[in-house]
């Protein structure tokens, strides 16, 4: 009889729980006269190529999985270990082929890792109803979900306590990530490659493999970390750690990150000087978004944290929710910041922000339509974040009073991208425009180019249009129709 370890959004062999009780469960087998010759672990890994689409995960994302599967099972082989990657387009699928598959390939046990989406744990609830040996081990998380509550044993619907718990708690916590287990068995020959039967964009320009992301990480912790406080918001600087991609699908954990992170300033949890504090507070949202998943399935649904939310009455107009999608808004940095997505699969932190805002707010686009653009082409989608982002900004989420946060784009562009380097290396038709007039663009009812935006006249037949919207117009415009959000 044998084992099996069920990949899904944890394509490493280095602190992986559900990999490490797969090893110790076989061990403990191989330690019995009865079972000693033929006990051995195999590996698994499903493409879901039709759940994805409807999923809505980006061709860019697919590609970089596919890149680290098939460094996944090299690095299995020499573990002894095989993996079989199978094809079964729906998660419904899944469940009517598992048995068969356990039996033909006399699987006793099987270890996989919890996931937060509730078409995942709908998937994994089925799986447990038909009797099926699997242990659903949780790790997506530092602190699992629903331990982090308030006096009343509920889930916190606001940050700032959550996070207050959240470090208490971890800072209580070993913070200790798993090591790679020894082999089990003899090495395998290196296997064929794998190929996706889906559609792919490609990620080039992000490097594959653990040992990369674990590089960028202690790069990071070593260098950057300590001013990330400062610089973190200035797009043209090389200041985030760039992990997200890797913490999206699980190539690194997001206890390998605190555990660099405390390795350097160990007193970072309840210190609240620490230089490595803000970031580590990055961490901390991305548990209370995946931490929300579990606790309101209804945020799987493409509904509302806010229920007032669902009856807001967007303006939805598709000419300017392309417009956005294009870069072509003629706010520089809402446009800089769009073609960065566009053409890398990645877009800084607080430009996620301005944009979001500037959809929600400034034209009155439903967060979801967003939300799902986002998800189509970002290389680090994860649902969690990426719909508990949408919803701050938007107003439907979990926050006080945000329907009235309206961000200024203009303020945003001189505030963090001050001489415009970031918006000229992606809006490169305005690299001659003067500084006022990138940061300050005059709104005019006529489409074309504003006239001052260069001091040299013949550079006037650059296209770039006039802003869509005149800001102090749909500022006002959106607190009007949000203020139906009010609590």
């Amino acid at each position: 009889m044998k084992t099996l370890i069920w990949f899904r959004q944890d394509l490493r062999l280095a602190d992986n729980l559900a990999l490490c009780e797969a090893f110790a469960y076989a061990k403990s087998a191989l330690s019995s006269p009865i079972k000693a010759n033929n006990e051995q672990v195999e590996a698994l890994y499903v493409v879901s190529t039709e759940q994805w689409r409807r999923h809505d995960v980006a061709p860019i994302q697919i590609d970089f999985i596919e890149r680290h599967v098939n460094i996944l099972a090299k690095g299995l082989a020499t573990l002894g270990v095989k993996l079989h990657v199978v094809h079964l387009p729906l998660f419904d699928d899944v469940v009517e082929w598992m048995p068969s598959f356990l039996a033909q390939h006399q699987i006793e046990k099987v270890f996989a890792t919890q996931e937060p989406e509730i078409n995942e744990r709908q998937r994994d609830e089925k799986l447990l109803k038909l009797r099926l040996p699997i242990d659903f081990v949780a790790q997506d998380c530092i602190v699992n979900a629903g331990c982090v509550n308030n006096l009343s044993g509920q889930m916190y619907k606001v940050f700032t306590p959550f996070s207050k718990k959240w470090r208490e708690i971890t800072a209580s916590m070993a913070i200790a990530p798993l090591a790679v287990p020894k082999p089990i068995a003899a090495a395998l020959p290196e296997p064929s490659a794998i190929v996706f039967d889906a559609e792919k964009k490609s990620s080039h320009l992000w490097r594959a493999g653990e040992g990369e992301a674990k590089r960028i990480l202690e790069q990071f912790c070593s260098q950057s970390i300590q001013d990330y406080q400062l610089e973190r918001d200035f797009p043209a600087l090389d200041s985030t750690s760039k992990l997200s991609p890797y913490l999206a699908i699980g190539v690194i954990s997001a206890k390998q990150c605190l555990a660099s992170a405390l390795n350097r300033f160990p007193e970072a949890l309840v210190d609240d000087t620490s230089p490595a504090k803000t970031w580590i507070n990055e961490l901390a949202w991305r548990e209370f978004y995946r931490h929300l998943l579990v606790a309101f399935p209804r945020l799987s649904k493409e509904k509302s944290f806010n229920e007032k939310g669902d009856s807001v009455q967007w303006r939805n107009n598709i000419e300017e929710f392309s417009a956005w999608c294009e870069g072509r808004t003629g706010y520089p940095i809402v446009d800089a910041a769009m073609r960065q997505l566009n053409q890398t699969g990645w877009m800084h932190n607080r430009l996620r922000m301005v944009v979001a805002s500037f959809l929600t707010k400034h034209l009155l686009v439903d967060w979801r339509w967003g939300e799902r653009y986002f998800r189509q082409h970002l290389i680090d989608g994860d649902l969690a974040a990426n719909n508990g982002g949408w919803q701050w900004s938007a107003g439907t989420g979990c926050d006080a009073q945000p329907y009235f946060r309206v961000f200024n784009p203009m303020n945003q562009s001189s505030k963090f991208d001050p001489d415009a380097s970031f918006i000229k290396h992606y809006v490169p038709e305005l690299k001659d425009a003067l500084l006022k007039t990138i940061h300050q663009p005059t709104f005019t009812k006529d489409t074309q180019m504003f006239d001052d935006l260069f001091s040299d006249k013949q550079a006037k037949s650059v296209n770039y249009p006039s802003p869509i919207v005149e800001h102090s117009f749909a500022r006002k415009r959106a607190i009007e129709v949000l203020s139906s959000l009010k609590r």
